[in-house]
């Protein structure tokens, strides 16, 4: 048999294998799973997973094309984090994101063996999820999201445009966020300018949460802080609409918090965050181990401010503020 006749056979049994023989050659894409802490109906679920893919994109990768993305959405419930990180585990993909404290104990207790990128995350190195942020080590990796001298800018940019302020309160899910208090401990050990105090208010659920703001709105000079937390992210809307209807002086992390009516929001951008951890599962899809990488801090901070709503609360944001905003809502 001549050879441009074997090349024709072989062709045309190629085209006639069986669809699950082919199927089976294109599962052999890369896999992602992608697993955050909060509901996939979120607006901040939204903007992350859109970061993250077009971060993908920009790297030449394209979901149904030439890699495979399996999303799941926790909505802060604990089973639900069990539950997915199990399912994620089981599909052996060849890199995990995962989002929140809870999602990356959980997954750090399933694997050892797959690579995780971990995304707006609070102190990863406190909480023992990786070494250093130069060397995490292991197969651990990812993207932090705040740090202890936050919590100060917080109350600094609160006394701004409440300069009668007292008190603070850092709201929080002990349960989904336990880090906190040793955020506050470190705080109240340190000398203070401000002349305002901070307080841990944790709540459990939101019976708990709209009864302590409830409660707030009846103290004088006081504030509240709606705290990085996946419990925080799930309930932005309601704590927007609580601090209004109690005139409570409030300041989130998330921008999405003003949105929804908050007063005023500072953090990083968590977009940009999602964008950059696109890279690393490039990278780690192309080779490079996740202890390689080293763990990388937030490098774009947003203010937001709703002018309407401080109207609503009767105070004054100053110019000078405004003018260093990166959004004003009026």
């Amino acid at each position: 048999m001549r050879r441009r006749d074997f090349i024709k056979i072989i062709a045309g049994s190629t085209a006639a294998w069986p669809l699950t023989v082919r199927a089976q050659q294109t599962d052999r894409i890369p896999r992602v799973g992608v697993l955050l802490g909060i509901g996939e109906n979120d607006p901040e679920a939204k903007t992350r997973v859109k970061a993250f893919q077009q971060g993908l994109r920009d790297l030449g990768w394209f979901e149904s094309q030439n890699i495979r993305i399996d999303y799941r959405f926790a909505a802060s419930n604990p089973d639900l984090i069990n539950k997915y990180v199990a399912e994620l585990v089981t599909l052996a993909p060849n890199v995990i994101v995962g989002n929140s404290t809870p999602v990356l104990a959980a997954l750090r207790q399933k694997t050892s063996s797959i690579p995780i990128v971990f995304a707006v995350l609070n102190d990863p190195v406190g909480q023992g999820f990786i070494s250093s942020l130069a060397h995490p080590g292991a197969n651990i990796t990812g993207f932090t999201f705040i740090d202890f001298p936050m919590v100060g800018k917080w109350l600094a940019l609160l006394k701004v445009v409440l300069p009668n302020l007292s008190r603070a309160m850092l709201m929080f899910n002990p349960a989904t966020s336990p880090y906190y208090d040793v955020f506050l401990r470190s705080f109240e050990a340190m000398p203070s300018s401000i002349n305002a105090a901070v307080s841990a208010m944790p709540v459990r659920d939101t019976a708990e949460m709209a009864g302590a703001i409830a409660k707030l709105g009846g103290e004088p000079n006081s504030g509240l802080i709606a705290a990085s937390d996946i419990f925080v992210a799930d309930n932005l809307n309601e704590i927007a609409q609580l601090t209004l209807e109690h005139r409570v002086p409030a300041m989130s992390v998330y921008r999405q918090f003003v949105v929804d009516g908050g007063l005023m929001s500072y953090g990083p951008d968590t977009a940009d965050i999602f964008r950059r951890a696109a890279d690393y599962v490039d990278r780690i899809l192309r080779g490079t181990k996740p202890a390689d990488l080293p763990a990388q801090s937030p490098v774009k901070f947003e203010l937001a401010i709703n002018l309407k709503t401080a109207t609503a609360l009767g105070l004054t944001a100053p110019q000078s503020l405004l003018a260093t905003a990166d959004e004003v809502i009026e």
